[in-house]
């Protein structure tokens, strides 16, 4: 297989712009530079591509730092399903035909932002970094962070300085969708004379990419700002800064929308959404690869028994949680599989809403008097857990919820003992290798320690495909099988992320959980 850009993508300021398409070079001067801000749900954790999680991360991480393939973010969710892939750092690839071996012919006369070249020996180094326990750099968090990614690497050749050769143990299927996914695939290629002048441990303070965009500074609790890079290799972005801040409390990132304190917040509250249209606002509601979903905890004596699992999936009204809860801000999940994603079939169903089923099964698993259980969640999921444990409670399975802050959250996640039943999360990737990270017997991201051995099976050989519509069918099938055993409870999908302000132009929402802002503009200031 291979893949070869259509050509370079010409500079919207140049003269050749306006000889092919006709426009007036004096209509990008109506597109305002300034400064756009982002208020963002959550302080960012790393912005070291290596180490850094998290999709609020990501979001900036992406426009300092590129990848050798991308996704075309530049079309709504609305108008393209599936955000397709497209060259970055490389130019084109060739996939070997038994699916092991991956070419990549790598863009010349780029330079990361402190002036240093871009070629195949640093893409080499940031693998390695996260890879190979020789290498003077390596990084054991990197290398936890990208386990998902190059697990499976066996070999890496750099034939000259701009054609770069990774060879794979066995067919990797999802590795072009996962060098350019965030959190636990980030695929961004990092400066390594900056990795070498500020060490493993500084380097995010000072990240160095070859992104439209290079970092300015951090202040923790305040903000990121980052500003065009001048020496960007493709189109040069609009906007001549972007400041990114967090403002946890909902209500807040709505009220600086409106005043015109910030251009763009993540996670509208959902009872806002109404509001900020009717005011004006922009906001998209499409389906995202991101769902929200219940893990239980196979050490638990009651909940380890797929009935009882079961008939808590068949209690729960999900439809009406998503239209009357979450004012459709949301759509019902039915499966862990993600929408977008290739594997997807929006017909699947697992579990109906039957509650005189539900209590059937909770019979038939010895429990004819009812079950309870701890439901343990992070801060802002209260409303669906009361949700969920009122229509437990119909059917005879009694909830007792308990919430975290995020932090608090995601260490006791680690270490769950058999007292608690069920834990929150909400996640996804667009690539089906999704299934693998979450419910595999051997991935870091089980935390519930589902195991079934026919799982596992379908699920590696989905990944060791090689024929697209094997690699499809084999992820359907593992998603059947999670489905039916309820390894994972899908709770809902998200499809509303932001609300962007009237003065901002060229923001597209696409079917991904993070975004573009390389071809944003401004409006003039009023």
């Amino acid at each position: 297989m291979r893949f070869v850009s259509l050509g370079l993508r010409l500079s919207l300021a140049g003269a050749l712009f306006a000889l092919v398409h006709g426009a007036a070079l004096a209509d990008d001067a109506d597109k305002y530079g300034g400064t756009l801000i982002v208020a963002q749900n959550a302080e960012i954790t790393n912005l070291d591509p290596g180490r850094e999680g998290g999709w609020e991360t990501f979001r900036i991480a992406r426009h300092i730092h590129e990848p050798l393939v991308t996704e075309d973010l530049s079309k709504s969710g609305a108008e393209v399903k599936v955000p397709p892939l497209k060259p970055a750092l490389a130019e084109s690839w060739e996939i070997s035909p038994d699916g092991r071996i991956y070419t990549f012919h790598l863009r010349r006369g780029v330079k990361f932002h402190d002036g240093t070249d871009f070629n195949a020996e640093a893409v080499a180094f940031n693998i390695r970094r996260g890879w190979d326990p020789k290498f003077e750099f390596y990084d054991k968090i990197s290398a936890a962070n990208l386990a998902y990614t190059y697990s499976s690497l066996s070999r890496i050749d750099t034939p000259d300085g701009h054609t770069l050769v990774l060879t794979f143990a066995e067919p990797f299927s999802p590795f072009l969708r996962m060098l350019a996914q965030g959190s636990g695939g980030s695929g961004g290629i990092a400066s390594p004379a900056a990795i070498r002048k500020y060490g493993n441990d500084g380097y995010a303070e000072h990240p160095v990419g070859t992104g439209p965009f290079r970092f300015v500074e951090r202040v923790r609790g305040q903000k990121v700002e980052i500003e065009r890079f001048d020496g960007y290799w493709g189109d040069k972005p609009f906007l001549d800064r972007i400041i990114f801040r967090p403002i946890i409390d909902g209500n807040a990132r709505v009220a600086a929308l409106e005043t015109g304190e910030v251009d763009i917040i993540s996670w509208p509250p959902r009872d806002s959404v109404a509001k900020l249209k009717a005011e004006g606002f922009g906001v998209d509601n499409v389906d995202l690869p991101s769902v929200y979903y219940y893990t239980f905890n196979t050490a638990n004596e009651t909940f380890k028994d797929p009935r009882v699992r079961q008939a808590l999936a068949l209690s729960i009204d999900r439809a009406a949680l998503a239209r009357d809860l979450l004012k459709d801000t949301a759509g019902p999940a039915y499966g862990i599989l993600n929408p977008g994603s290739d594997a997807f079939d929006p017909s699947f169903r697992d579990y109906p809403y039957d509650v005189e089923k539900a209590r059937q099964l909770l019979a038939e698993a010895g429990h004819p008097g009812g079950v309870s259980g701890l439901l343990e969640i992070y801060a802002g999921g209260e409303p669906v857990a009361e949700w969920i444990q009122r229509d437990a409670a119909k059917a005879g399975i009694k909830l007792e919820i308990r919430s975290y802050d995020w932090n608090s959250f995601l260490a006791r996640n680690k270490k769950n003992g058999p007292e608690v039943a069920l834990t929150s999360m909400e996640w996804g990737f667009l690539t089906p290798y999704w299934l693998y990270i979450v419910a595999h017997s051997q991935s870091s991201g089980n935390t519930g320690n589902y195991n079934n051995p026919a799982f596992d099976k379908a699920v590696h050989e989905a990944i060791t495909a090689v024929k697209a519509e094997d690699i499809r069918d084999k992820w359907r099938e593992a998603n059947r099988i999670l489905a039916t055993d309820v390894g994972k409870l899908p709770i809902y999908y998200e499809r509303t992320h932001y609300a962007v302000g009237k003065n901002v132009g060229g923001f597209a929402t696409p079917a991904q959980d993070w975004y573009d802002l390389s071809h944003v503009w401004l409006k003039e200031k009023q």
